[in-house]
């Protein structure tokens, strides 16, 4: 019924579909340093489950209902949109802010991480 030809053509459709999925899901690549920093502001965490990963709200700690093939992919949208609105540039400094508009910390940026900072959270 099924001739060799066709059986490789379904494992070679399977295998590229498979592979863009995998890639078009990946998270964007981040600097280490300044994520760290970051994230002890950062109001969400990433938690490990037994049905895989979840986001929690570290002030509330409710868990938001995210499919797992899309949690690395909101976990940066989060991150973008609360960087847009608690951290602020000031020539090669990073400002992170509270709620208030309170300067929290700082931290001073090599040229790299400053690229990184343009374009991830202020593009």
């Amino acid at each position: 019924m099924f001739s060799k030809k066709m059986i490789w053509v379904l494992m070679a459709i399977f295998a590229f579909l498979s592979i863009s999925m995998f890639l078009s899901n990946m998270p964007e690549k981040k600097d280490r340093h300044v994520i760290e920093k970051v994230s002890a502001y950062f109001p969400y965490e990433m938690t490990k489950t037994i049905g895989g990963l979840d986001i929690v709200n570290k002030n509330t700690g409710e868990k938001l209902k995210i499919d797992n093939a899309k949690v690395f992919l909101a976990f940066d949208d989060l991150l973008k949109k609360w960087g847009t609105s608690h951290l602020k540039l000031k020539d090669s400094t990073l400002l992170i802010l509270d709620d208030d508009n309170k300067t929290v910390d700082t931290m001073h940026l090599n040229e790299k991480e400053l690229s990184f900072v343009k374009e991830f959270f202020f593009k």
